[in-house]
This record gives structure tokens, C-alpha cells and sequence, in this order.
């Protein structure tokens, strides 16, 4: 075997940089209240570190890494736009890529859309579904529309307009006094695990909501609502909870009734997550949305891109209005970006990893069922759920109050964020999160492998998950 000395050489410095990293203190204000570990390079679902561990990134960073990380082509493909041109203002000039991957999502809609504006993320682009929502109806002269109807328990975005519309309790709480609460208006989540009726049939619990959504508009008045939106299915607040059969249908009738718009963020659920292209496709029984927000499969971590689609509706009303979209960002539809999202896309279409996703999504709930729920496993008694679908799986835990956070001596911190670092622990990346069911109660945890993921890598995921929930349960709670 011989050895490229150049090789060797850019080796060494990275590790001779990733140990001077870890003798200095981070000049980083990071969104932890920990200090995260420094990563230095990845390849699929592997992930380096400064101190020398090499850990199993289970959830692909947000549930963004939906090819895996290192995919030569997309590599080549940034290299490529880079040199031929890096930037460009989207006021000024469009360039070659961002309009090939624009006609490439249009095409996968398969009629559901006919416009897309890129942005530069999942806050970024529902909060161009804001402003496209309420600029659609002042240019159709429909002016009294200002409010909006969301879901509580639902996340839609980091920025104060995102904020309003969301109902993450936690994330929300030191901005509630500054919060707009005039014209965000919340009704019940879609969380039938928790919040159907005992004697309630899946119809009635669709029934039930549908008619508190009606009552929420007349309450409002009909002609002064913007839309419905909500997360197809639902991400960090709850931990992957997709909605009850026949839920997304009934909620777009009672928008397309009072004629409002029906909107849905798949930031995280869609670009292929659940198996199919958009998240509607499993579980709309055939209502697709007139507005919809996508990013984090979308460029799979190659790039900050995100995505605003638009039904036939919804262009018709701009075109024949101003005809422009009263929106911007320095760096929407960035070259390098769409040039890296494009290639991503063409990979998932070419390998077919959307049917890998489903077969392999599959796969990993046999297993988590299997292992979690097994009458062997310390951890049977506190799994309330296991859910999901293709990359995208949530695992809720219910530890019973009086062995819960506060009341237990062994459990200073609340079960998701003690599971958290217990998997990092062991060399797993995971989401683990706490409170998802009403801001306190149920803790979660979140999967998503990449599209591509093999059963060994599910296996190893699964494995390296079990064992830290295991072991965790025998530390305190048993």
C-alpha cells in the first residue's frame, strides 16, 4: 500500500488543529447549555470528533442529512457552480441552477404546485409562507384577512414571526410578552395517542377537531382568516406524531369552505423523510396543500436552503396582481445552494432511495418494537410509543410522576435530556427531547437516518439507541 505524502501531511494538521481546539474555550455563544463537541470531518452517517471518538449520527443533525454526508457527486457539483460562478443577487440576476431546481420540484408535485421561491432555510421559508399567505389575499383584494389558525404543540420556526405562529412552550417563553397574539390564533394538536377519546373512534377524534377548527373561524370570522397551517407531520415539539387517518382531508374542507388557505410545513417531514416526496402523499388521503414549506431534505446539509411551493391558486392570485413575490433575503436562491440541492435531489432520484427509505424505515420500527417493547426489557414499562414512518421515527417515553424529575433523587434532569447525552455517550447522535405532550409531561426521542441508510447502519443505530435507554432506565428509574 503506499501513501499519498500530501495526504498524510493535511492529516496531521487536522489533527495537530483539532487538539488546539480543544485547549482553548469557545468563542461561540452556542443555543446549548453545554458546550457541544467539536466535529472535524463525516462520511455517511459517521461523524469525527476533536477528541478522537468517531460517533453513529442517527438523526442526521435535524433530520437534514438525507443522503448521508461525503456524497462525491454533490461535492463535485458545489465545486463545480463555485468556480463557474459563486453569487449572484436574486434582485438582479437568476442564475442556471436555482431555475433547474425549481422546473425538478415542480415536476415531482405531479400537478400540486406550479411556483417555488427558494430561501435559506425552515424559519426563513415559513416565514415566507407568512407573508406569500397574506400578500395572496391583499392582491386579490381580500384585504380583512390578517389571522392565522395553527396547532398548539406545533413548531413552525426560530424567528419571532415563526415564534407567533408555533406553540413550542419552551422555545416561546422568553419572548411571549413580545409575541403578536392578535392574529395567531392556536387550536388542538392531532395527537390521538394522547388526546383521543377513550370511547372516541378515529373518525369522531377527525370529526371533533374538524368541528373546533370550524368554531375557531366563525369565532374569528370567516372572511378575516389567512389559513390553516400545521406540520403534515409533527417534528421537535412532540416527537415525529403524524396526523390520524382522513385529518389533513378534513382540515383543507373546512379551509377551501370559508376560503382560506390550507398550508403545511414540511421543513422536517418533507423532501422525502416519510417516504415519499412530500409527507402529504402518506398521509393526505389525497389533499395536497395550496401552500407549503420544505428545506431540510432539500439540500440534505450540502447547503442552507429552503422553499417556498405554490398551487395554481396561489400563483394565479400574485400574477395577476403585482406579479412579483414582496419578499427577499441576500442569499435566497443562492447559486452554490441550489446547484448543491439539485444534485442532491438527482441522487435520491437516480438510486432510488426513496423506496430504500421505506423498506429501511421499516426495518428500523421492527426492531425498536422488537427490543423496546420486548417483556425483557427494563424499558417496556416507560415506551408509550413508537411511531413514524420511511427516515422518520419518534420513540415517547412516560415516566409516571412520582419517579419523574423533582420527585426523584436519582433523575436531576428530566429523562430527554439525560437520554441525550446517555447516546452521545455511547456514540450516537440522537434528538432527545422532554414535555412534548402538554409542555410537561412525555419525554421523546427522534431517528432519522439518511434515504440510503443499509440494515447494518439501522441495525447499528438501533443497537447503540436500546442500549442507552437501557442503560438509563436502570440508572433512574429502577
Amino acid at each position: 500500500m503506499t501513501f499519498d505524502l500530501d495526504d498524510v501531511k493535511k492529516a496531521e494538521a487536522a489533527k495537530a488543529r483539532a487538539a488546539a481546539a480543544l485547549k482553548r474555550p469557545s468563542a461561540i455563544l452556542h443555543r446549548t447549555p453545554f458546550v457541544p463537541p467539536i466535529a472535524v470531518a463525516a462520511e455517511g452517517i459517521y461523524v469525527d470528533l476533536a477528541d478522537g471518538r468517531r460517533v453513529v449520527d442517527g438523526v442526521g443533525g435535524a433530520a437534514v442529512a438525507s443522503i448521508g454526508m461525503g456524497n462525491k457527486r454533490v461535492i463535485q457539483a458545489i465545486k463545480d457552480q463555485a468556480e463557474k460562478m459563486s453569487y449572484v443577487y436574486n434582485a438582479q440576476c437568476s442564475n442556471e441552477a436555482a431555475e433547474e431546481l425549481a422546473h425538478m420540484m415542480i415536476e415531482q408535485s405531479k400537478g400540486a404546485f406550479e411556483l417555488v421561491g427558494f430561501v435559506s432555510g425552515g424559519s426563513e421559508a415559513m416565514e415566507g409562507v407568512i407573508k406569500l399567505a397574506r400578500q395572496y389575499f391583499y392582491e386579490t383584494n381580500q384585504s380583512k384577512r390578517r389571522n392565522f389558525i395553527a396547532r398548539k404543540l406545533s413548531y413552525h420556526g426560530n424567528t419571532i414571526g415563526t415564534l407567533e405562529l408555533s406553540h413550542h412552550i419552551s422555545r416561546r417563553t422568553p419572548y411571549e410578552v413580545i409575541l403578536d397574539h392578535e392574529h395567531f390564533h392556536h387550536v388542538s394538536p392531532a395527537y390521538a395517542k394522547r388526546y383521543q377519546k377513550p370511547n372516541e373512534t378515529e373518525d369522531e377524534y377527525v370529526n371533533r377537531l374538524a368541528q373546533e377548527l370550524d368554531d375557531k373561524f366563525k369565532e374569528l370570522g370567516p372572511d378575516t382568516v389567512i389559513g390553516f397551517v400545521a406540520e403534515t407531520v409533527v417534528g421537535a415539539t412532540a416527537g415525529v406524531v403524524p396526523p390520524p387517518k382522513g385529518y389533513l382531508k378534513a382540515m383543507k374542507r373546512v379551509c377551501d369552505r370559508h376560503g382560506a388557505l390550507f398550508i403545511l410545513d414540511e421543513v422536517m417531514s418533507g423532501m422525502g423523510r416519510m417516504g415519499t416526496m412530500h409527507g402529504w402523499e402518506t398521509y393526505g388521503d389525497g389533499a395536497s396543500p395550496d401552500i407549503q414549506a420544505v428545506a431540510k431534505g432539500l439540500g440534505g446539509g450540502y447547503a442552507t436552503i429552503g422553499a417556498v411551493l405554490m398551487n395554481k391558486r396561489v400563483a394565479d392570485g400574485i400574477r395577476q396582481g403585482s406579479g412579483w413575490w414582496q419578499h427577499g433575503h441576500t442569499y435566497q436562491a443562492h447559486p452554490i445552494a441550489c446547484a448543491a440541492a439539485l444534485e442532491v435531489q438527482r441522487v435520491i432520484q437516480d438510486e432510488n432511495m426513496l423506496q430504500n427509505c421505506r423498506e429501511t424505515g421499516q426495518y428500523m420500527k421492527d426492531l425498536l418494537t422488537q427490543k423496546l417493547q420486548s417483556p425483557n426489557s427494563p424499558a417496556a414499562p416507560y415506551v408509550f410509543d413508537i411511531r413514524g414512518n420511511g427516515g422518520f421515527w419518534g420513540i415517547e417515553f412516560d415516566i409516571p410522576p412520582e419517579q419523574d424529575f423533582g420527585r426523584n433523587f436519582n433523575m436531576r434532569k428530566r429523562f430527554g435530556v439525560l437520554l441525550q447525552a446517555k447516546t452521545m455517550e455511547k456514540g450516537l447522535i440522537c434528538i432527545a427531547m422532554d414535555g412534548g405532550a402538554d409542555g410537561f409531561r412525555g419525554s421523546h426521542a427522534i431517528l432519522a437516518p439518511p434515504y440510503n441508510i443499509t440494515r447494518e447502519g439501522v441495525e447499528t443505530i438501533v443497537d447503540l439507541f436500546v442500549d442507552s435507554v437501557e442503560e438509563l432506565v436502570k440508572e433512574v428509574l429502577l
